[in-house]
């Protein structure tokens, strides 16, 4: 099979062939018609995250081996399986929208089909090789999902960028529609983060962000009104335009900076969650966070049973379409630094040869 993958950290991706892989056990190989850009693939290109005050979290030292096919928002048409998993619906041709977030698949929480949770993480696109690919070989079954009548470009995004958002959201929920829930960032997850809650019925939705240009978009999406989220302030222009401090708020940056500006804004009983990976890290100040009841919790992107409701919520064009690009797969490396760059309204999603 082909790949566009990692050789190097912070190397331009290469073109590379790799044997294609033959399923095993209940393995199920498909090839490759989309895969989104997600944010995290620049972690991942970077080799390292930001832990703030405990320095940098090197990719390798958890056990990523380059090189490496990035990628975890595919769709891509079944070609084989192995043998354990005849009997469970699968026919060729069928195209599927993968769930990437899997483990070792044999714990409690992989049972529960809490894979994302299980200690022992092997999410394709990062542990394994991902969707940059002609192919991607699925550990079973159930980590796939009919995507019906989605358009699939769009249906691929909900593998990351949707069951991130629709998983935090739940976690703030239940909530008066009219109630103003805050989102911090505006780019890909961010404006699926105001399609989800739109299709739930929320109305009073506040978008905040650096960009003129992704306020604008989170307008076009649906938000009810948009903070600018740069310079000095912030917190206070967040509570005026929520007329008072805030009881829910999902930071899809998680920086240092948006998490302060975030955790300052909350209402007595307020709930913080944290999505973003940006990096870094702040202090809270603990007597407050007794004094008023504050949670914050962090939120890592979601399971095959959030994934699965999400696909069912979209059904029938219910959940709004985020701008999606699309660019063939061989391009890649180039999206991959419009997207570092800053230059991406949506999703870029690569397609495959004649798709």
């Amino acid at each position: 099979m082909r790949a566009w993958a990692v050789v190097a950290a912070k190397q331009p991706l290469q073109e590379i062939e790799l044997p294609t892989p033959e399923p095993t056990g209940k393995q199920v190989l498909l090839e490759v018609t989309h895969a989104g850009v997600c944010h995290s693939d620049i972690h991942i290109w970077e080799g390292e995250w930001d832990l703030g005050s405990r320095g940098k979290m090197r990719l390798t030292d958890r056990g990523v081996k380059l090189p490496l096919a990035m990628g975890h928002e595919v769709v891509g048409r079944v070609v084989k399986w192995g043998p354990e998993a005849e009997g469970k619906g699968l026919a060729v041709g069928q195209t599927r929208i993968v769930f990437p977030w899997v483990g070792c698949g044999v714990c409690a929480r992989c049972r529960a089909e809490e894979d994302n949770m299980c200690v022992q993480g092997k999410a394709l696109g990062v542990f394994q090789n991902g969707g940059y690919a002609t192919h991607i070989l699925v550990p079973e079954p159930r980590h796939l999902v009919d995507p019906g009548d989605l358009d699939p470009a769009l249906a691929a995004t909900y593998a990351c960028s949707g069951i991130t958002v629709f998983s935090a959201i739940n976690k703030v929920m239940p909530m008066d529609p009219d109630a103003p829930i805050v989102l911090i960032g505006a780019g890909g997850l961010g404006l699926q983060s105001i399609a989800v809650l739109k299709a739930m019925g929320h109305r009073n939705i506040v978008s905040v962000d650096v960009s003129a240009e992704k306020r604008e978009a989170a307008l076009d999406a649906g938000a009810a009104k948009v903070v600018d989220g740069g310079g000095e302030g912030v917190t206070a222009r967040i509570i005026e335009a929520c007329g008072g401090p805030v009881d829910a708020i999902i930071d899809l940056v998680n920086g240092s900076q948006t998490a302060r500006v975030a955790f300052d804004a909350l209402n007595k009983g307020g709930r913080l969650v944290q999505v973003g990976l940006f990096g870094g890290e702040f202090a809270v100040p603990l007597p407050v966070m007794a004094m008023r009841a504050l949670t914050v919790q962090g939120s890592y992107v979601g399971n095959p049973k959030e994934l699965r409701a999400l696909v069912k919520l979209a059904q029938g064009g219910r959940l709004p379409a985020i701008p999606v690009t699309r660019e063939p797969l061989r391009n890649a490396d180039s999206a991959l630094q419009r997207l570092i760059a800053g230059k991406v309204t949506g999703r870029i999603v690569l397609t495959a040869e004649g798709v």
